[in-house]
């Protein structure tokens, strides 16, 4: 453990030591605004939630996430400091782990500087409050999801473009699954059990039901279940390449 919080800090402090970060950040807050406030008829929806807030994550996340986990590998790899990085006295597991957790928390700091809209609709009303911090909650684990498959696409690849475009396209996949186009295209001819488990996969059944407030341990699960699977992934992909 000790290991892996040494990585954490070292890769969390790498990311303010850029203007990446801030780029990031204020891009972030700036389309997490324009989404709700515009698009979502924040004002004129007339109700005290987050619903048009949270509604625009997953499609947000599409393009946001993946430019955070794109360097987490390629760059390592390009810059031929990948074996150099193993060669601490760390185990692999730990700084796939390390790397994953620094990355997740810079996330979580975006999320958490978009608390002016909570303030702002409990100044309004008098919202959920519970369900306001269950979509929160379902939010942080719909970015760990897409981040874990975006850390294991970037080891694959010395690219960050060809990460980014790779880890946009398979989150789609996810998050689309369980669409009515996909469904009615399975329904037809596929058994119910397939398309059930087409269904299952979709990262907005999972947000979705955590964004209305409802903390199911299927939802949990699934999510945790997703990180863990593309983070063991990852370290595989790691082990392999890491002489390439």
């Amino acid at each position: 453990m000790i290991q892996t919080l040494t990585i954490f800090r070292r890769e969390f402090s790498g990311y303010f030591a850029t203007p990446m970060a801030y780029v990031f950040l204020v891009i972030f807050l700036v389309f997490a605004a324009a989404l709700t406030f515009y698009l979502g008829n924040f004002f004129e929806r007339g109700q005290a939630d987050l619903a048009s807030f949270f509604m625009w994550h997953p499609w947000l996340y599409l393009f946001l996430i993946p430019a955070i986990a794109m360097r987490l590998w390629s760059e390592e790899r390009k810059q031929g400091t990948i074996e150099l990085f193993l060669t601490l006295p760390i185990g692999l597991g730990q700084a796939v782990l390390g790397k994953f957790l620094a990355a997740w928390a810079f996330t979580g700091v975006a999320l958490a500087l978009t608390f002016p809209i909570w303030i702002t609709v409990n100044w309004l009303g008098a919202p959920d409050n519970g369900a306001i911090l269950t979509g929160y909650a379902g939010s942080f684990l719909l970015a760990g999801g897409i981040l874990a498959i975006g850390a294991c696409i970037s080891a694959t690849t010395k690219s960050q473009v060809i990460a980014f475009v790779l880890t946009a396209a398979v989150a789609f996949v996810f998050t689309v699954s369980g669409s009515a186009i996909v469904l009615n295209f399975f329904s037809g001819w596929a058994p119910d059990w397939l398309t059930e488990a087409i269904r299952s996969f979709s990262f907005l059944t999972h947000f979705n039901a955590m964004n209305r407030g409802v903390i199911d341990i299927k939802d949990v699960f699934f999510f945790g279940s997703l990180i863990a699977l593309f983070l063991f992934a990852n370290a595989i992909v790691v082990d392999i390449k890491k002489a390439g």
